[in-house]
């Protein structure tokens, strides 16, 4: 109209137009273009993430999927939550006090889903051997090769985490390929930590929030059972990725 194309258009011809072209403008999808190209080094990694999930585990060895979930904050609110009510939901105060937060470390087993977790101030190399260390403790000794897939966190890299690798040779370090956190299987269980405990965020101090994060991990581990994972979990990604290496080549 402004250019003088048309006196005048109606809302019902600019949705019939989107319609035809099959344009949804309202809706988002967000996305990551790739920093590393996904070629045949690329696929070579979610290939052996694939095999670590899905292969028959010999006794001596396990596979733990390692993360942290940071900047868990108390918000304790400055009224009482009121529990829900005949009628009547859960009622939540809008506005909270800040007391800090916390950053939780954690390892899922693949095999039986069991959670291995510790809360710490800070989220730096120092805290992360400590979190290996609570590993090396709790694990038996008959398990001789522990295999960590992890992301690339410079926390999981640095010089005084590959000195403490040095002297601990049972445990192996394994990458996630750049940006396909979704590879690593305790952020699903991160996910179902959210959901059931975070939905509503109240709790009276950094340390109330600590025993209520180890009582859910001890809860989940009576009743844990592993996440399903097959190859063909991972048959999408390495087919859009030799896609794009033969697009490439050509």
């Amino acid at each position: 109209m402004e250019d003088g194309v048309v006196e005048s258009i109606s809302p019902e011809t600019v949705r019939r137009i989107l319609e035809h072209h099959k344009l949804k403008p309202w809706r988002k999808h967000l996305w990551l273009t790739p920093k590393t190209p996904r070629d045949a080094a690329f696929c070579a990694i979610v290939r052996h993430i694939c095999d670590l999930y899905t292969r028959p585990l010999a006794v001596h060895e396990m596979v733990l999927c390692v993360d942290e979930k940071t900047s868990l904050q108390p918000r304790t609110r400055l009224a009482p939550t009121q529990p829900a009510q005949p009628g009547l939901p859960v009622r939540v105060e809008h506005e909270y006090e800040r007391k800090g937060a916390l950053n939780l470390f954690a390892a899922f087993d693949t095999r039986t889903g069991k959670v291995y977790g510790q809360c710490h101030e800070r989220k730096r190399q120092v805290e992360f051997i400590q979190f290996l260390e609570h590993l090396d403790r709790e694990l038996p000794a008959h398990i001789t090769v522990i295999n960590l897939v992890m992301d690339n966190l410079r926390v999981h890299k640095g010089k005084q985490v590959q000195a403490w690798l040095a002297k601990h040779p049972r445990f192996q370090f394994h990458f996630t390929p750049v940006h396909c956190s979704w590879m690593d299987q305790v952020e699903q269980w991160f996910g179902i930590l959210q959901r059931k405990r975070f939905g509503i965020a109240d709790f009276a101090s950094k340390a109330d929030l600590k025993d209520k994060l180890l009582q859910f991990i001890a809860q989940w581990n009576r009743y844990a059972k592993p996440f399903k994972w097959t190859r063909r979990s991972f048959d999408k990604v390495l087919a859009k990725a030799e896609q794009q290496t033969l697009a490439a080549a050509a």
